[in-house]
């Protein structure tokens, strides 16, 4: 921590101390190329650090809904935890189950994971179970 207070309190000064800095724009022209670097660079650097550190303040940032953690927002919320159970007979030729937790006809898919997958740029689809034909 020494060595960060004596670089901010005596060396950075004395740095910027020595810096050719004209008076005005037009000094600049005046200056010698390895002066004109010398005064240069910290100044883009300082301005490119304010303009960062602005743009990442004003920054749009998304907006987070509540229930974005939560899967299941509906389906038998009243549960500790949510089970279905399929009888394999039942199944036939073939069953499409949903796994985004959006179907109005849960547990079956009804497709609603095409409308979920665009607004949110996820890639969720369904289990599909069907019985080997031979």
């Amino acid at each position: 921590m020494e060595v960060l207070a004596k670089f901010i309190k005596v060396q950075l000064p004395n740095y910027l101390q020595n810096l050719p800095i004209p008076s005005s724009l037009g000094g600049f022209a005046e200056l010698s190329a390895s002066d004109a670097l010398a005064a240069v660079f910290p100044i883009a650097v300082a301005s490119w650090l304010i303009g960062y550190s602005t743009y990442k303040f004003f920054q749009p940032r998304p907006i987070k809904d509540e229930n974005d953690s939560c899967i299941n927002r509906c389906i038998d919320k009243s549960c500790e935890k949510v089970v279905h159970k399929v009888d394999i007979e039942d199944i036939g030729e073939k069953k499409v189950f949903c796994r985004c937790w959006r179907s109005q006809k849960f547990p079956y898919c009804d497709g609603t994971h095409n409308k979920h997958n665009k607004d949110i740029e996820d890639n969720v689809g369904p289990l599909i179970v069907y019985t080997k034909t031979d």
